[in-house]
């Protein structure tokens, strides 16, 4: 009964190690699913700022690509799941960085989305700690529904926005050219 114990243990161990990647001091999930949208891992990495891990970032396709073209014009399921690993990473750092990555991702041309913008960073409008988690899903034809530590925030429609978001860390100039290339599996 013992060696059956043990087995049955160790067995459950080794399913639960690898249905997870550890990023850093974050865990990322090899699957997700959001609703009725399953989405597997297809690259990770983590945002630093001079040596520092600030989150661990994952993107989530229902297909694989290295592509980041394919990614961004494509209007399919998909999600970015970033884990905040430090305390550096603060409430009002992240309204900059998605004013900034939006700016960035437009070439300064935010007219079009402003008012999606202005409610996508709304999502922020309590504290962020180390820990929480951010989950900014894409449904096809409908637009990115946001969730901090499972919690749903809101739903920001159209695809041109999901374009705009996701390129914040896939685009030309992403946030981090590391993470773009983990995210990618590159």
């Amino acid at each position: 009964m013992k060696k059956i114990t043990l087995v049955l243990v160790a067995l459950i161990t080794l399913s639960t190690t690898t249905a997870q990647i550890k990023v850093g001091s974050a865990t990322l999930p090899i699957e997700e699913k959001f609703g009725d949208v399953d989405l597997k891992i297809n690259g990770y990495g983590k945002r630093e700022m001079l040596w520092i891990d600030l989150y661990a970032g994952g993107l989530y396709l229902t297909n694989k690509t290295n592509d980041s073209k394919v990614v961004l014009d494509a209007n399919e399921n998909m999600a970015i799941k970033l884990d905040i690993i430090s305390g550096f990473v603060t409430q009002s750092k992240m309204i900059k960085a998605v004013k900034d990555g939006f700016e960035k991702a437009t070439f300064g041309n935010t007219k079009a989305l402003d008012g999606r913008i202005n409610k996508f960073i709304g999502f922020f409008s309590e504290p962020i700690v180390k820990k929480d988690v951010f989950d900014l899903v894409y449904i096809k034809d409908v637009g990115v529904k946001a969730f901090k530590n499972d919690k749903e925030l809101g739903l920001i429609e159209g695809r041109d926005f999901k374009y705009a978001l996701f390129k914040i860390w896939l685009g030309e100039d992403p946030a981090s050219e590391s993470l773009k290339k983990g995210m990618l599996g590159l």
